[in-house]
């Protein structure tokens, strides 16, 4: 761990080699460096990360200066930066006496392309037998396609994602979308983030390090969940629907007279208290709208009865009546409004860190609130190569 670590934290000590670039590894090692672990992201001298410049927007100093982009900040803080050439013998040695001491390797290279540089697990756990060795690739490290690149985006598609999101055949707009963040992504990340502490707690009884395969199409397959096992155990073809759920009705998007809210009946007692507030008790008790199954049945003529109505009123006064017979529905905010809502403040969820060049970088909290060894920010994202000399030092190389 670093040495200006300040709280105690829950992977104190814990030395991680971040190979990995853009969004899944990166975001599954920040995790790491939050929970106190020390990150040294490994990058090539000539220009680092791809998402340093996956911009617009970017950032700028104090003086105006253009930085890096926004992207790179959403995952890179609590780690330090090393750069060195794999194809500089010099610079490879390094990399491997790093290893030899490392406790964690993350990495998001093509399946075999770090074998010729002696990178490969096979050949670093000769030198380091407790290293637990993290690949995260689009397909896997076997199967035809696991010699494809895969962005997030292809992996949605080909992961059924898109097949369930988006407006349904028929309605304005209909098409297959993807997710407005990178969901597939984040969601392999904290799946390696999860494999990582499974393997270091088999090394606390064993004493040795192991390999992990996390793959993107995997981790898709995996979030369909529900949607999935429709399919699996039902043979129901699950399909677009927009904003509607395909088990729970009313589950959804309403318009009111001046804006748009989202009312979730989760069991029938949430339908009545909803169909009380607005005034319109007897839709509860109508032989096709009492149960959920029934909702289901006739989902058009009950979305439609509830829109007509809801249009009357505004959002707010929606949202007061709802809650107060806690009938689970909020607003839709924008993403200035997630930040400056009075919960988020409460919760903390925006933390801020400093570089010392004066470049202010504000991200979203670790979510997970621990008692005992709470997440820390203490290290803004690096510049390129601004640790290479500590992080020798620190780590017995130089």
């Amino acid at each position: 761990m670093s040495a200006d670590a300040k709280t105690e934290t829950a992977l104190n000590g814990l030395k991680v080699l971040d190979l990995s670039r853009i969004l899944a590894g990166p975001s599954a090692t920040q995790i790491l460096g939050d929970l106190g672990a020390d990150i040294v992201k490994i990058k090539h001298p000539d220009g680092g990360d791809d998402t340093r410049g996956w911009g617009p927007p970017f950032m700028h100093s104090p003086d105006g200066d253009r930085i890096e982009a926004s992207y790179f900040a959403c995952c890179n803080r609590n780690k330090r930066s090393v750069v060195l050439d794999f194809n500089n013998s010099e610079d490879r040695d390094t990399l491997i006496k790093l290893a030899s001491k490392a406790d964690v390797l993350v990495e998001n290279f093509k399946p075999g392309s770090l074998a010729k540089f002696g990178l490969d697990f096979e050949s670093l756990q000769k030198i380091n037998s407790s290293l637990i060795y993290c690949s995260i690739t689009g397909f896997g490290q076997t199967g035809p396609y696991s010699h494809k690149p895969g962005y997030d985006f292809l992996i949605q598609g080909m992961g059924g994602l898109m097949s369930v999101t988006g407006q349904a055949d028929g309605q304005a707009g209909a098409e297959p979308l993807k997710v407005g963040v990178a969901i597939c992504d984040l969601f392999t990340g904290l799946n390696a983030v999860t494999a990582i502490l499974a393997a270091l707690h088999h090394r606390t009884a064993s004493g040795v390090g192991q390999y992990i395969d996390c793959s993107l199409l995997d981790s898709q397959a995996a979030m369909l969940a529900n949607q999935s096992s429709a399919w699996l155990n039902s043979k129901v073809l699950p399909q677009r629907m927009g904003n509607n759920h395909p088990s729970v009705v009313p589950y959804r998007v309403f318009a009111a007279s001046d804006g748009h809210l989202i009312i979730n009946c989760g069991n029938d007692r949430q339908f009545q208290n909803l169909c009380a507030v607005i005034e319109m008790p007897q839709l509860s008790g109508d032989s096709r709208f009492k149960t959920n199954e029934q909702r289901c049945k006739n989902r058009t003529l009950i979305d439609d009865i509830l829109a007509s109505r809801l249009m009357e009123m505004k959002a707010d006064d929606i949202i007061c009546l709802l809650e107060s017979v806690s009938v689970p529905c909020g607003p839709i905010n924008t993403i200035p409004d997630v930040f400056s809502d009075p919960h988020a403040k409460s919760r903390a969820t925006q933390v801020s860190t400093m570089r010392d060049d004066g470049v202010a970088f504000s991200s979203v909290a670790y979510p997970p609130k621990l008692s005992k060894t709470p997440a820390r920010y203490e290290r803004p994202p690096p510049r390129l190569g601004e640790h290479n000399e500590q992080v020798l030092r620190d780590w017995g190389i130089s």
